[in-house]
């Protein structure tokens, strides 16, 4: 996998309507580390993932990549920048088969022995996706669907990857197969940023954390100071 580069969030805001999804948030995730976004639901944690790739409007801020001032990217464009993205709900082409799903994702590369050395490295990361590999996207499970978007996403070769709740609705069993995944992907130098409800997941898979509230950051911290602080609990999750 490829190393990353530090992303620089400065500013950030994001307005629906007349309301703010995003207050002038900033933050930093650097190369080779795993950043975790935390919050209550309606925080604004997807509408910070959103923004960052171009998804959604950005009234103001500023975003770098090492040094590669990402303002004025399309979404489409982020990828050929090195910036790979998990949608929430997975989002893979279910009238397709397994291999042509992971191989949209390359499109921005050429297809050459590196490209099918990606290939093979997301079967190797994968291996219930190399087994079924021409069986359509849609007759996957909710699990496998998830490992798909995860493997969509590394066809590209990000230095960053983003992603957005990739253990939603997953079982106990497939949670602890994700988190080891993103452990194995941060070994390799993979910057990751990560969007997530599941505390345990975050906590375990990160190193450090920004703690969102009303679409503003409330509190930054290691994941493992944050983890058991009182405040996080209750900002995080209610108790």
């Amino acid at each position: 996998m490829t190393t990353g580069l530090a992303l620089t969030v400065e500013g950030l805001t994001v307005n629906y309507g007349g309301v703010s999804a995003v207050r002038d948030l900033s933050f930093e995730v650097p190369g080779g580390e795993a950043v975790g976004v935390i919050g209550a639901n309606g925080a604004g944690k997807t509408s910070t993932l959103k923004a960052v790739m171009g998804l959604v409007p950005r009234r103001s801020g500023r975003l770098r990549l090492g040094d590669v001032d990402l303002g004025g990217v399309s979404a489409r464009n982020m990828v050929r920048h090195g910036i790979g993205y998990v949608p929430e709900g997975r989002h893979v082409f279910t009238g397709l088969p397994v291999e042509k799903n992971l191989l949209l994702g390359a499109y921005a590369r050429k297809w050459d022995s590196s490209t099918k050395a990606t290939l093979s490295e997301v079967y190797d990361l994968f291996p219930v996706l190399g087994e079924m590999r021409h069986r359509l996207a849609g007759a996957l499970s909710g699990g496998q669907q998830q490992m798909l978007a995860i493997g969509r996403a590394l066809m590209s070769q990000p230095r960053l990857l983003l992603l957005d709740e990739p253990s939603m609705g997953l079982s106990p069993k497939l949670v602890e197969d994700i988190l080891a995944v993103l452990l194995r992907l941060r070994s390799e130098g993979l910057t990751l940023l990560l969007v997530e409800q599941n505390a345990k997941l975050t906590f375990e898979a990160t190193s450090s954390c920004l703690v969102v509230e009303n679409g503003a950051v409330a509190m930054t911290g290691t994941s493992a100071e944050l983890r058991n602080d009182p405040r996080v609990r209750q900002i995080y999750l209610g108790l």
